[in-house]
């Protein structure tokens, strides 16, 4: 699952997915502002610039937007050059306009940091850093070398120096932070959803194998009758056959294939049968089926619990993928043992999960259950080679589990932290679960009723 996640967050920062009528949207938009900060200035203001130059400009963009309407089709999405190149058009047509109006005298030039803005939310940190550097290239010409805005008396409108020098620190440090800002939320929500689609995936999967237990199962039972038959019937007839005729082994063959597949279907009825019986399951039954796949790893597993009325509870796909998680995590880190500790109250349900490794780092205590927590490792983790150190199992848990209604919290077995694992003791990492009783938790509604002796039918 973490191998799947991680190619899913690698996808989004490749895969086109950028419309070219949303950024067409954009600049008929930028053009209609344009057009009218241009009328007022010239209307009701009275000043004076080259009117020629800016209505080229404009004018270029509008072309521009024509002919991509034309040309594409109105679903056609960008790939990160193509995204690039309309950005980079857009910040030095804004540029230049600002450079033909007064430079930084114009207060439209802090619109500059509109397209870097975009470029923040959906392209890549290089593209990113690339049109942020031709923003601030533009608007440090714009700052020395513009055609100035005049009154109608010709007198030149002009800001002091040190506002001059102001704004410009201004733009270049809202270009930064505004990039770095909105980049930072629009990573955390790409990672967020992918890590929910990831936890999704999983969920589909457990209850996927948990409906072809249940129907594996029900194809088990039904089949039962018509094999039987067929194995009494051939049976019987080998019986009245003579000894090695052809006739015999046929029936004999028939009779050993039927028993065949009462074997097969009574292995694969084991995953589970669709009743009421196993919609419910004793709390211990349940973290046995989650632990169980990690039996084979080379660490040991230990469940303690009291089997002095255990609580039954609901077998929901969501607790099982979710505890088989944690256990995967601990057997992973653990030295030698993995213990699954078991309690309940009359209020409450708690699993714990204690191991022998090094335990949790303390910087990444608070951060557990984030999806996606740190990069890729360069280099393998020589303890757990297959993982990349990306948090998601931990996301998957967490989330799944918290769907239940439970409450995680993530600890380590000694204090302070010394990074080192103790064999056989209690002194790794801890995870605790606990789920409260009753409604709104994992509790069965009602305790099925066991299944006693067969009785026997009254004769007639």
């Amino acid at each position: 699952m973490r191998n799947t996640g991680a190619a899913l967050f690698d996808e989004n920062r490749t895969r086109s997915w950028i419309r070219l009528r949303t950024l067409t949207t954009l600049r008929w938009v930028a053009i209609a502002g344009q057009i009218g900060a241009i009328g007022v200035a010239d209307r009701v203001f009275h000043l004076t610039f080259e009117p020629g130059a800016c209505a080229a400009m404009i004018g270029l963009s509008i072309i521009v937007n024509i002919v991509f309407h034309f040309v594409y089709p109105e679903n056609k999405r960008l790939d990160e050059r193509e995204a690039v190149g309309m950005l980079l058009f857009d910040t030095t047509q804004l540029g230049v306009l600002v450079i033909l109006t007064g430079g930084l005298n114009n207060p439209f030039a802090m619109l500059i940091a509109a397209p870097v803005t975009v470029a923040a939310t959906a392209l890549s940190l290089r593209s990113t850093l690339l049109i942020g550097s031709v923003a601030i290239a533009l608007i440090s010409i714009a700052a020395n070398w513009y055609l100035p805005l005049r009154w109608p008396d010709g007198a030149e409108l002009l800001l002091p120096d040190v506002f001059t020098f102001g704004f410009w620190i201004a733009i270049v440090v809202a270009i930064g932070f505004i990039a770095a800002y909105t980049r930072q939320i629009s990573t955390e929500t790409q990672s967020m959803s992918q890590a929910l689609l990831a936890a999704q995936m999983a969920l589909a999967r457990e209850q996927k194998l948990t409906d072809l237990g249940g129907v594996v199962a029900a194809a088990a039972h039904e089949l039962g009758t018509p094999l039987a038959t067929i194995k009494l019937v051939s049976g019987e007839m080998a019986k009245e056959l003579e000894d090695g005729t052809d006739l015999r082994e046929d029936a004999e063959l028939i009779r050993s294939q039927a028993d065949r597949c009462r074997d097969i279907l009574r292995d694969m009825g084991r995953a589970g049968k669709d009743d009421l019986h196993l919609h419910q399951a004793p709390f211990r039954a349940v973290v046995e089926e989650a632990a169980d796949p990690h039996r084979d790893r080379g660490k040991s597993i230990l469940i303690d619990a009291d089997e002095d009325d255990m609580p039954m509870i609901l077998r929901q796909p969501e607790v099982i993928h979710g505890l088989r998680n944690l256990v995967q995590n601990a057997v992973d880190f653990a030295t030698s043992t993995v213990w699954v500790q078991l309690d309940w109250t009359d209020d409450t349900l708690v699993a714990r999960v204690v191991d022998d490794g090094p335990g949790y780092p303390p910087h990444v205590i608070g951060r557990i259950g984030d999806p996606f927590i740190r990069r890729r490792r360069l280099t393998p983790d020589k303890r757990r080679p297959e993982y990349e150190g990306m948090g998601l199992g931990l996301f998957i848990a967490k989330t799944l589990l918290e769907r239940t209604g439970a409450t995680l919290i993530f600890a380590n077995g000694t204090d302070p932290y010394t990074g080192k694992p103790n064999p056989g003791e209690k002194s790794g990492a801890i995870v605790e679960v606990t789920w409260p009783r009753g409604e709104g938790g994992i509790d069965a509604p009602e305790r099925l009723p066991t299944l006693g002796q067969n009785a026997r039918f009254p004769a007639h």
